[in-house]
């Protein structure tokens, strides 16, 4: 391409897109939902073509929160969710209902019960050393069981197969020649 001598870049007027424009994106659903028009499920990971758009007045710790909108397979109702960086995960807005996961209700739930026990020994020095001592059991009684599982594989390491296929071979035989007398 020519640029002649007297060009000035400057003078190139600068696109001016909106904030809210939306991008067409493929993206796969983050997680199990289920459409509320017709009760289709839509599991996750099956791909989209979603349109994202940035969340306006909504930031994380400087992070953008992005918002996509998807239809559903079968009606072709609009589905939106959008990234929730403070969870490391998504939620969902409207048009669908999230699937029961098991795994979320379970890291909730050791996450309030670490909490619980922080706060308990922040006022409770006995609670402390209970605490400690339940510890260092339950360590004990996991190191006794990994030993036991060691011992029981050393002791199946150790058999002979050889010698126990010839030994079924011979009861095989005796028992042959038993019949024949």
């Amino acid at each position: 391409k020519y640029y002649p001598p007297d060009f000035d870049p400057a003078k190139i007027p600068k696109l001016k897109l909106p904030k809210d424009r939306q991008y067409v994106v493929r993206l796969m659903a983050p997680f199990n939902m289920r459409c509320k028009t017709c009760g289709e499920y839509i599991y996750k990971g099956k791909k989209f073509n979603a349109r994202k758009e940035t969340v306006q007045n909504e930031v994380y710790l400087g992070l953008p929160i992005f918002r996509f909108y998807i239809k559903c397979t079968r009606c072709l109702a609009e589905i939106t969710f959008k990234t929730d960086p403070e969870n490391t995960d998504y939620t969902m807005e409207h048009g669908a209902m999230r699937n029961f996961q098991a795994e979320k209700l379970l890291e909730e739930e050791e996450k309030r019960m670490q909490k619980e026990r922080e706060e308990e020994e922040l006022n409770n020095p006995m609670k402390v050393l209970e605490n400690r001592t339940k510890d260092s059991k339950l360590e004990m009684e996991v190191l006794e069981n990994l030993q036991e599982l060691k011992e029981l594989n050393q002791h199946q390491a150790n058999v002979d197969f050889e010698a126990m296929l010839k030994q079924y071979k011979e009861l095989e035989e005796e028992q042959r020649r038993k019949e024949q007398e």
